[in-house]
């Protein structure tokens, strides 16, 4: 599997999980279908145990919102960049900010991308 098919698998994942808290222990098969891939499992795994620390940096270059404001599509790419940033050396910068734009895109509102990248741009800085 593509890294850009793995990254939007481990989106689709995590975006059920923000929007419907799944309890994965009591889904295992659902679980399953989104984990096949190392690399979305390893981007699952990270969002999910540094959540709160991603989550704290996205909330501090929000500009008149709240984190718990945020669309879905808009926080789960945010998320999922975030992590790429701060937790995964290998993977270039631009690399993880343009392919959480196409995930915007593709999921969310006309706006979508353009809110990510300016969030992440603040970031980054």
């Amino acid at each position: 599997m593509s890294r850009i098919k793995a990254r939007e698998k481990a989106f689709q994942f995590l975006f059920q999980l923000d929007l419907n808290e799944i309890d994965l222990t009591s889904k295992p098969e659902f679980a399953e279908e989104f984990v096949q891939d190392p690399f979305s499992k390893q981007l699952i795994d990270g969002v999910m145990k540094h959540k709160e620390e991603i989550d704290l940096v996205i909330s501090k270059h929000l500009e008149n919102w709240t984190i718990h404001r945020l669309a879905s599509v808009e926080k789960t790419a945010l998320r999922l960049a975030t992590y790429e940033i701060l937790y995964m050396d290998d993977i270039p910068v631009a690399v993880s900010i343009n392919e959480a734009i196409n995930i915007a895109n593709r999921f969310g509102s006309e706006q979508s991308g353009k809110f990510v990248n300016g969030v992440l741009s603040k970031i980054i800085k």
